[in-house]
């Protein structure tokens, strides 16, 4: 767990990602730090600066061990008490410890958390415990050891052999198998090679990769250099967003630990191996997630994708064999490489082995960072590892693999989160993205929130991308504003075809399925739309109107003060009424009552 490896050391470890950090964490460790000293525990008690727990809701986050206890949004000023309390008075404060949603019981160990209960935290292993910026607490949990073991034991095609039959597939969300990825870029007889790691993770509200990397950038290093030595390159590139610049931060400092300690440069280990890496910062197109136009981005052309083949093994980076993959797949690699093929393949299903990592996001209980095995059910993820949906509300639908992924209903919550499994039902495992929808979402609203995410992330260099894009979010605007037409479903489905077809890259072929999976499982609510002119959701404001309910009212007149358009009138404690025409229908007067008596009706 430690550099310190005596399973008495106390220590604390403070949440140093960017979730916590921008909760004020490092604020805490300072406070932290000074109290330790004023109570003469500073030699005793280590203060550990770690990478992101996943929980980041509950942020900032503070875990004292050996106890295991796990302290929830901790302010610099409660530091004393946790201080005095716990670690001088052996008392946990139970008023910070993490509070369960549905039971409202305090829960002082993090593994007894509903949100961990159901995790694996295989590739996440090292986030929330060791020091990203220390390379001795990687180098204490066996980091470098699958690198040492590759270069002092195995030959360049024993490793690709080893990841090949160990099925891992790449975790950048197509899903093609590594090690034979990484066969083709070694048969290829041309130098220089080249490797490449894809750390341009721009999905909306996902965090995965970031958090590997702020948290443990020693692993991707390592399966990138194993991979420089499997293909025979002897320069990596690692391309990540401009964002992300405490990810970036951490990466260079890792880079450089690893070359002082003869892990990174010329002859490795003594092995006559020579590899090192460059951190390339991208300004954060989402386009440059799709590898062709990521590596234009690293030659300092603009970031627009090219046709395939032929594909980077055969001609990438510079017209040179290049093996892409994404962070996660990269460290994932060191692990196989430890534990054995066998190991990995226990893990998950049997076309899917491992874990999978998801940001899990929108209408449940518990968000954040979750890694669960393949295998698991969507249902699983939702309610044991999420807690549900909040307000007792009905849930919706469930939206896998970001903008370009597709949307489930309830009547696929029981089928396993793999990749194959996800595929068949119309989704995909995408990079990692997971938002739910409850029945409060209008899915056409929704569709048309991806679409826009697509227009505004398309690079304009093939039409039925720019174009079809452009044309379907005008048909959901359209439909979502009630001047819907019969003809428009089917205008949909034929633009989809068109760019699915026709796009150059994947960003214009699977950026209808948002659209298409909406479609294809909430049909009535799009014909509600366009037939009826109303929005079942009571979500399009073009549809509905804002009514206050007599009977219910109070006449407290908080609606009225909190109507930005002056729209509400009434005396106190008599019923109030809403005027239609001054209405912007922002719904906040329906969020503030207290006695629900805002009523929303479609159509208007």
């Amino acid at each position: 767990m430690s550099a310190n490896t005596d399973p008495d050391h106390r220590w604390i470890a403070i949440c140093m990602g960017t979730g916590c950090t921008s909760s004020a964490s490092p604020e805490v460790g300072d406070a932290l730090v000074e109290e330790l000293k004023s109570q003469g525990l500073d030699e005793e008690i280590e203060v550990r600066r770690t990478g992101c727990f996943g929980f980041c809701e509950q942020g900032p986050i503070m875990v004292v061990y050996p106890d295991e206890t796990f302290y929830t949004r901790v302010s610099p000023r409660q530091v004393k008490s946790i201080v005095e309390s716990h670690l001088v008075g052996g008392e946990p404060v139970e008023k910070l410890l993490y509070k369960d949603p549905g039971s409202a019981d305090r829960i002082e160990k993090w593994h007894e958390i509903g949100f961990y209960r159901k995790q694996q935290r295989i590739l996440l292993g090292n986030c929330g415990v060791i020091d990203p910026e220390n390379i001795d607490h990687y180098l204490a949990r066996d980091g470098y050891a699958a690198l040492d073991k590759v270069l002092s034991e195995m030959t360049p095609e024993q490793v690709i052999d080893e990841v090949t039959a160990a099925r891992l597939r790449g975790r950048g969300g197509a899903g093609f198998p590594a090690g034979v990825k990484w066969g083709f870029a070694r048969k290829t007889q041309d130098w220089p090679k080249y490797v490449i790691c894809n750390a341009d993770e721009g999905d909306p509200g996902a965090f995965m990769d970031r958090s590997v990397l702020e948290g443990d950038p020693h692993s991707v290093i390592e399966g990138m250099i194993i991979a420089g030595y499997a293909i025979g390159a002897q320069s990596g590139y690692l391309y990540c967003r401009a964002e992300y610049p405490l990810a970036i931060q951490r990466l260079g400092i890792a880079l450089d630990q690893a070359r002082q300690h003869g892990l990174l440069g010329e002859d490795i280990l003594g092995s006559g191996f020579s590899y090192d890496i460059i951190i390339k910062e991208g300004a954060g197109a989402f386009v440059c997630g799709e590898e062709t136009a990521l590596m234009a981005s690293i030659e300092g052309e603009r970031g627009q994708p090219r046709p395939r083949p032929p594909y980077p093994a055969v001609a990438g980076l510079w017209d040179q064999p290049s093996n892409v993959n994404n962070v996660k797949t990269y460290a994932y690699v060191p692990r196989v490489i430890m534990n054995g093929a066998e190991w990995f393949k226990s893990l998950g299903t049997e076309s899917s082995p491992g874990t999978a990592v998801f940001a899990l996001t929108g209408m449940v209980n518990r968000t954040g960072l979750i890694e669960v095995p393949m295998g698991i059910t969507l249902r699983e993820i939702i309610y044991d590892v999420g807690g549900g949906i909040p307000n007792n509300r009905q849930f919706k639908a469930i939206q896998t693999g970001g903008p370009l992924g597709g949307c489930l209903p309830e009547a696929y919550l029981d089928i396993p989160v793999d990749f194959d499994s996800l595929q068949k039902a119309g989704a995909v495992m995408g990079s990692g993205g997971m938002v739910i929808a409850d029945e409060t979402t209008c899915m056409v609203e929704f569709a048309k929130f991806f679409m826009r995410f697509t227009c505004d992330e398309s690079c304009g260099k093939c039409p039925p991308c720019r174009i079809g894009s452009i044309r379907m979010l005008e048909i959901l605007e359209r439909i979502t504003e009630g001047e819907g037409k019969q003809s428009d479903l089917e205008e949909i489905r034929w633009l989809a075809e068109g760019m699915q077809r026709g796009s150059l890259c994947a960003l214009g072929q699977l950026a209808p399925q948002p659209v298409i999976s909406t479609l294809q499982h909430f049909e009535a609510e799009y014909r509600a739309h366009i037939e009826d002119r109303r929005c079942p959701a009571g979500k399009c404001t073009a549809l509905i109107n804002f009514t206050i309910v007599a009977e219910l009212c109070t006449g407290c007149m908080v609606c009225a003060r909190n109507c930005a358009s002056n729209a509400i009138t009434g005396n106190k404690k008599e019923p109030h009424v809403i005027d239609p025409d001054l209405c912007e229908r922002c719904g906040l007067c329906a969020e503030v009552c207290n006695f629900d008596a805002v009523l929303i009706t479609s159509p208007r």
